[in-house]
């Protein structure tokens, strides 16, 4: 599976941004597909996962901020971010994993499947 992510950009606190990813090959409606942000110098960091059915699990820092939804017919999935801070300035990866019950898909290493990332800065 090949991903692509999209969307990133140069935006002012307080503003939005859209987030996709797509794939070429393989249907993602198989997929647990997440996103996952990384500053400089910091761990990547999970940010929401949703599985095929359309069931959604956020991190708490973007639960009330942040929307992950994703359309199988497309293959695509969004991150739609709302309210930006400077602090969540970092590239974004979307990512895709096979489903099993006992997974985390909180955790960078359950991901099969990585996009090359999008660059996000969000300005004071």
């Amino acid at each position: 599976v090949q991903l692509q992510a999209s969307g990133g950009g140069l935006v002012q606190a307080g503003e939005s941004l859209r987030l996709s990813c797509t794939t070429s090959g393989r249907t993602l409606s198989s997929y647990v597909m997440g996103w996952f942000r990384q500053a400089p110098g910091t761990e990547r960091e999970f940010l929401a996962h949703t599985q095929w059915s359309g069931s959604t699990y956020y991190a708490d820092s973007v639960k009330d901020r942040f929307t992950i939804s994703r359309d199988n017919a497309k293959n695509t999935v969004y991150l739609q971010m709302n309210s930006l801070k400077s602090e969540d300035t970092a590239v974004y990866y979307c990512a895709a994993a096979h489903y099993y019950k006992s997974s985390d898909y909180r955790t960078s290493a359950t991901y099969e499947h990585w996009g090359q990332g999008t660059q996000v800065t969000v300005s004071s």
